[in-house]
Protein backbone atom coordinates (compact mmCIF):
# COMPACT_ATOMS: atom_id res chain seq x y z
CA UNK A 1 0.00 0.00 0.00
CA UNK A 2 1.13 3.50 -1.08
CA UNK A 3 1.79 5.94 1.94
CA UNK A 4 -0.68 9.02 2.06
CA UNK A 5 0.68 11.68 0.13
CA UNK A 6 2.54 14.22 2.06
CA UNK A 7 2.67 17.45 0.86
CA UNK A 8 4.26 20.77 2.53
CA UNK A 9 1.76 23.91 2.92
CA UNK A 10 3.04 27.35 2.13
CA UNK A 11 1.36 29.98 4.97
CA UNK A 12 2.79 32.34 7.11
CA UNK A 13 1.16 30.33 10.01
CA UNK A 14 3.55 27.39 8.78
CA UNK A 15 6.25 29.24 9.36
CA UNK A 16 8.68 29.67 12.76
CA UNK A 17 7.98 32.89 15.13
CA UNK A 18 10.84 33.80 15.99
CA UNK A 19 9.93 35.65 19.09
CA UNK A 20 8.73 32.34 20.55
CA UNK A 21 11.53 30.24 19.86
CA UNK A 22 12.90 29.64 23.25
CA UNK A 23 9.19 28.94 24.86
CA UNK A 24 9.91 25.54 25.88
CA UNK A 25 12.78 26.61 28.17
CA UNK A 26 11.40 29.80 29.73
CA UNK A 27 9.48 29.80 33.44
CA UNK A 28 5.49 29.38 32.78
CA UNK A 29 4.65 32.98 33.52
CA UNK A 30 7.15 34.39 30.65
CA UNK A 31 5.71 31.74 28.32
CA UNK A 32 2.71 33.27 29.23
CA UNK A 33 3.52 36.74 28.37
CA UNK A 34 4.85 35.40 24.80
CA UNK A 35 1.69 34.15 24.51
CA UNK A 36 -0.53 37.15 25.21
CA UNK A 37 1.38 39.04 23.56
CA UNK A 38 0.72 37.09 19.98
CA UNK A 39 -2.66 37.76 21.03
CA UNK A 40 -2.91 40.98 21.02
CA UNK A 41 -2.17 40.95 16.53
CA UNK A 42 -5.17 39.55 15.71
CA UNK A 43 -7.82 42.25 16.38
CA UNK A 44 -5.18 44.54 14.46
CA UNK A 45 -4.71 42.46 11.39
CA UNK A 46 -8.60 42.00 11.19
CA UNK A 47 -8.87 45.89 11.32
CA UNK A 48 -7.23 45.70 7.72
CA UNK A 49 -9.88 43.94 5.93
CA UNK A 50 -13.21 45.45 7.65
CA UNK A 51 -13.68 47.15 4.14
CA UNK A 52 -13.57 43.53 2.72
CA UNK A 53 -15.36 42.90 5.00
CA UNK A 54 -18.26 45.37 4.98
CA UNK A 55 -18.46 44.84 1.41
CA UNK A 56 -19.41 40.75 2.56
CA UNK A 57 -21.71 41.94 5.29
CA UNK A 58 -24.06 44.16 2.83
CA UNK A 59 -23.89 41.66 -0.02
CA UNK A 60 -24.79 38.66 2.83
CA UNK A 61 -27.77 40.79 4.35
CA UNK A 62 -29.22 41.50 0.59
CA UNK A 63 -28.95 38.41 -0.57
CA UNK A 64 -30.37 36.90 2.73
CA UNK A 65 -33.87 39.52 2.43
CA UNK A 66 -34.01 38.12 -0.91
CA UNK A 67 -34.38 34.27 0.50
CA UNK A 68 -30.81 33.40 -0.16
CA UNK A 69 -28.85 31.56 2.25
CA UNK A 70 -25.48 31.84 3.95
CA UNK A 71 -23.06 28.93 3.88
CA UNK A 72 -19.78 28.51 5.61
CA UNK A 73 -17.33 25.93 4.57
CA UNK A 74 -14.81 24.48 6.73
CA UNK A 75 -12.53 21.76 8.48
CA UNK A 76 -10.83 21.37 11.81
CA UNK A 77 -10.84 24.44 14.05
CA UNK A 78 -12.26 26.68 11.14
CA UNK A 79 -15.05 24.69 10.80
CA UNK A 80 -16.05 24.45 14.37
CA UNK A 81 -15.60 27.74 14.83
CA UNK A 82 -17.84 28.32 11.56
CA UNK A 83 -20.71 25.76 13.32
CA UNK A 84 -20.30 27.58 16.59
CA UNK A 85 -21.15 31.05 15.35
CA UNK A 86 -24.40 29.16 13.01
CA UNK A 87 -25.67 27.79 15.84
CA UNK A 88 -25.40 30.62 17.61
CA UNK A 89 -27.62 33.21 15.74
CA UNK A 90 -30.92 30.86 16.66
CA UNK A 91 -30.85 31.99 19.98
CA UNK A 92 -29.34 35.02 20.28
CA UNK A 93 -31.01 36.36 17.07
CA UNK A 94 -34.42 34.09 16.71
CA UNK A 95 -32.86 32.76 12.95
CA UNK A 96 -34.82 30.06 11.61
CA UNK A 97 -32.87 26.93 11.54
CA UNK A 98 -31.37 26.82 7.60
CA UNK A 99 -30.59 30.50 6.84
CA UNK A 100 -27.19 30.24 8.04
CA UNK A 101 -25.79 26.39 7.47
CA UNK A 102 -22.47 25.44 8.65
CA UNK A 103 -20.56 22.63 6.70
CA UNK A 104 -18.05 21.02 8.31
CA UNK A 105 -15.55 18.34 6.48
CA UNK A 106 -16.59 15.01 8.15
CA UNK A 107 -19.62 15.84 9.39
CA UNK A 108 -20.86 15.95 13.05
CA UNK A 109 -18.36 13.26 14.89
CA UNK A 110 -15.42 15.33 13.31
CA UNK A 111 -16.45 18.16 15.41
CA UNK A 112 -15.55 16.41 18.38
CA UNK A 113 -12.67 14.09 16.91
CA UNK A 114 -10.21 14.28 14.31
CA UNK A 115 -11.40 12.47 10.99
CA UNK A 116 -8.27 12.00 8.84
CA UNK A 117 -7.81 12.81 5.66
CA UNK A 118 -11.56 14.56 5.17
CA UNK A 119 -10.21 18.33 4.56
CA UNK A 120 -7.73 16.71 1.81
CA UNK A 121 -11.08 15.93 -0.79
CA UNK A 122 -12.49 18.61 -2.90
CA UNK A 123 -15.20 16.10 -3.79
CA UNK A 124 -16.17 15.90 -0.17
CA UNK A 125 -16.69 19.90 -0.30
CA UNK A 126 -18.33 19.56 -3.33
CA UNK A 127 -21.08 17.39 -2.58
CA UNK A 128 -21.67 19.04 0.70
CA UNK A 129 -21.93 22.22 -1.74
CA UNK A 130 -24.78 20.75 -3.54
CA UNK A 131 -27.42 22.61 -1.65
CA UNK A 132 -25.96 25.87 -2.48
CA UNK A 133 -28.40 27.96 -4.96
CA UNK A 134 -27.44 31.23 -7.39
CA UNK A 135 -28.97 33.37 -4.51
CA UNK A 136 -27.08 32.38 -1.60
CA UNK A 137 -23.59 32.83 0.09
CA UNK A 138 -20.73 30.80 0.30
CA UNK A 139 -17.98 31.33 2.99
CA UNK A 140 -15.01 29.55 2.97
CA UNK A 141 -12.90 29.09 6.32
CA UNK A 142 -9.25 28.01 6.06
CA UNK A 143 -6.30 29.44 7.96
CA UNK A 144 -3.54 28.33 4.72
CA UNK A 145 -6.21 29.54 1.94
CA UNK A 146 -5.93 26.23 0.66
CA UNK A 147 -7.87 23.47 2.02
CA UNK A 148 -9.00 21.25 -0.99
CA UNK A 149 -12.22 20.85 0.63
CA UNK A 150 -12.65 24.68 1.12
CA UNK A 151 -11.62 24.99 -2.57
CA UNK A 152 -13.99 22.01 -3.97
CA UNK A 153 -17.27 23.62 -1.82
CA UNK A 154 -16.01 26.71 -3.20
CA UNK A 155 -15.93 26.19 -6.50
CA UNK A 156 -19.36 24.15 -6.65
CA UNK A 157 -20.79 27.31 -4.83
CA UNK A 158 -19.16 29.32 -7.64
CA UNK A 159 -20.60 27.25 -10.74
CA UNK A 160 -24.04 27.33 -8.95
CA UNK A 161 -23.82 31.03 -9.05
CA UNK A 162 -24.00 31.64 -5.29
CA UNK A 163 -21.46 34.90 -4.12
CA UNK A 164 -18.35 33.36 -2.67
CA UNK A 165 -15.78 34.45 -0.22
CA UNK A 166 -12.55 33.11 1.44
CA UNK A 167 -11.56 33.82 5.19
CA UNK A 168 -8.23 32.46 5.62
CA UNK A 169 -5.09 33.82 7.65
CA UNK A 170 -2.87 34.06 4.24
CA UNK A 171 -2.96 37.19 2.05
CA UNK A 172 -1.54 35.42 -0.37
CA UNK A 173 -3.73 32.16 -0.43
CA UNK A 174 -4.48 29.52 -2.84
CA UNK A 175 -7.82 30.09 -3.31
CA UNK A 176 -8.05 33.88 -3.61
CA UNK A 177 -8.74 34.26 -7.33
CA UNK A 178 -11.37 31.94 -6.96
CA UNK A 179 -13.70 33.80 -4.72
CA UNK A 180 -15.79 37.18 -5.10
CA UNK A 181 -14.05 38.21 -1.70
CA UNK A 182 -10.75 37.43 -0.14
CA UNK A 183 -10.08 38.41 3.73
CA UNK A 184 -7.26 37.03 3.96
CA UNK A 185 -6.07 38.28 7.83
CA UNK A 186 -2.11 38.56 8.09
CA UNK A 187 -1.77 37.18 11.46
CA UNK A 188 1.76 36.11 10.85
CA UNK A 189 3.58 32.83 12.41
CA UNK A 190 1.94 31.33 14.85
CA UNK A 191 4.00 31.13 18.44
CA UNK A 192 3.54 26.85 17.83
CA UNK A 193 4.46 26.83 14.36
CA UNK A 194 1.36 25.60 11.98
CA UNK A 195 -0.76 25.44 15.17
CA UNK A 196 -3.69 27.81 13.51
CA UNK A 197 -5.71 27.16 16.47
CA UNK A 198 -4.06 30.06 18.10
CA UNK A 199 -3.99 33.30 16.23
CA UNK A 200 -5.44 32.42 12.98
CA UNK A 201 -8.15 30.98 15.04
CA UNK A 202 -8.60 33.81 17.15
CA UNK A 203 -8.80 36.14 14.25
CA UNK A 204 -11.60 33.56 12.04
CA UNK A 205 -13.53 34.45 14.98
CA UNK A 206 -13.63 37.68 15.14
CA UNK A 207 -14.33 37.89 11.54
CA UNK A 208 -17.29 35.26 11.79
CA UNK A 209 -18.25 37.08 14.56
CA UNK A 210 -18.31 40.44 13.26
CA UNK A 211 -19.75 39.18 9.91
CA UNK A 212 -22.95 37.65 11.50
CA UNK A 213 -23.44 40.18 13.81
CA UNK A 214 -23.51 42.83 11.24
CA UNK A 215 -26.07 40.91 8.88
CA UNK A 216 -28.15 40.79 12.00
CA UNK A 217 -28.22 44.12 12.29
CA UNK A 218 -28.30 44.52 9.44
CA UNK A 219 -31.64 42.45 8.59
CA UNK A 220 -33.03 44.27 11.60
CA UNK A 221 -32.79 42.02 14.83
CA UNK A 222 -31.22 44.60 17.12
CA UNK A 223 -32.81 47.72 18.13
CA UNK A 224 -30.27 49.96 19.14
CA UNK A 225 -27.91 47.76 20.60
CA UNK A 226 -30.44 44.96 22.08
CA UNK A 227 -31.12 41.76 20.88
CA UNK A 228 -34.95 41.97 20.04
CA UNK A 229 -35.15 39.30 18.47
CA UNK A 230 -33.64 36.96 21.09
CA UNK A 231 -35.15 33.28 21.77
CA UNK A 232 -36.41 33.31 25.52
CA UNK A 233 -35.39 29.29 25.61
CA UNK A 234 -34.42 29.81 29.40
CA UNK A 235 -35.20 31.61 32.68
CA UNK A 236 -32.24 33.59 32.29
CA UNK A 237 -33.31 34.55 28.48
CA UNK A 238 -37.08 35.37 29.87
CA UNK A 239 -35.79 37.91 32.39
CA UNK A 240 -33.65 39.11 29.66
CA UNK A 241 -36.75 40.31 27.70
CA UNK A 242 -38.40 42.14 30.55
CA UNK A 243 -34.41 44.00 30.75
CA UNK A 244 -34.24 44.27 27.35
CA UNK A 245 -37.98 46.62 27.41
CA UNK A 246 -36.76 48.44 30.42
CA UNK A 247 -33.81 49.69 28.76
CA UNK A 248 -35.23 50.77 25.67
CA UNK A 249 -38.31 52.56 27.50
CA UNK A 250 -37.05 53.39 30.91
CA UNK A 251 -40.09 52.50 32.21
CA UNK A 252 -40.21 49.93 35.37
CA UNK A 253 -40.17 46.41 34.97
CA UNK A 254 -44.22 45.73 36.21
CA UNK A 255 -45.34 47.65 32.95
CA UNK A 256 -42.65 46.26 30.39
CA UNK A 257 -44.03 42.41 31.95
CA UNK A 258 -47.67 43.70 31.33
CA UNK A 259 -47.05 44.70 27.67
CA UNK A 260 -45.11 41.87 26.87
CA UNK A 261 -47.60 39.93 28.48
CA UNK A 262 -50.08 41.23 26.25
CA UNK A 263 -48.10 41.03 23.03
CA UNK A 264 -48.29 37.56 23.75
CA UNK A 265 -44.66 37.17 24.33
CA UNK A 266 -43.50 38.83 21.54
CA UNK A 267 -40.59 41.01 22.31
CA UNK A 268 -41.02 43.44 19.57
CA UNK A 269 -44.31 43.76 19.00
CA UNK A 270 -43.95 44.77 23.05
CA UNK A 271 -41.27 46.96 22.55
CA UNK A 272 -42.95 49.05 19.45
CA UNK A 273 -46.40 48.97 21.34
CA UNK A 274 -44.68 50.99 24.30
CA UNK A 275 -42.40 53.43 22.32
CA UNK A 276 -45.07 54.16 20.00
CA UNK A 277 -47.85 54.20 22.68
CA UNK A 278 -49.98 51.89 20.91
CA UNK A 279 -51.80 48.76 20.93
CA UNK A 280 -50.13 45.62 20.32
CA UNK A 281 -52.11 45.14 17.01
CA UNK A 282 -51.07 48.14 15.73
CA UNK A 283 -47.82 47.06 16.71
CA UNK A 284 -47.65 44.61 14.91
CA UNK A 285 -49.15 45.27 11.79
CA UNK A 286 -46.25 48.40 11.71
CA UNK A 287 -43.72 45.77 12.07
CA UNK A 288 -44.93 43.23 9.39
CA UNK A 289 -45.07 46.54 7.45
CA UNK A 290 -41.51 47.22 7.87
CA UNK A 291 -39.83 44.12 7.45
CA UNK A 292 -39.31 43.50 11.38
CA UNK A 293 -37.54 46.45 11.94
CA UNK A 294 -38.27 48.49 15.00
CA UNK A 295 -37.43 52.14 14.15
CA UNK A 296 -39.41 51.64 10.72
CA UNK A 297 -42.14 50.20 13.10
CA UNK A 298 -41.68 53.43 14.78
CA UNK A 299 -41.65 56.16 11.87
CA UNK A 300 -44.42 54.44 10.34
CA UNK A 301 -46.39 54.79 13.56
CA UNK A 302 -45.31 58.45 13.43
Amino acid sequence: MRPPRAERVNAPTETRNPRTREIDDIPTLEALRLLNAEDRIPAHAVAAVLPDLARLVDETARRIRAGGRLHYFGAGTSGRLAVMDAAELIPTFGMLPGIVVAHHAGGPRALVEPVEGVEDSPDAGASDAAGVDSGDIAIGVAASGRTPYVGGALRAAREAGAFTALVSANPAAELADEVDVHLGVDTGPEAIAGSTRLKAATAHKLVLNSLSTMVMVALGRTYSNLMVDVTATNGKLRGRLITILVEATGLDEETCAAALAASGGELKTALVGLLAACSPQQARAALADSGGRVRAALRLLG
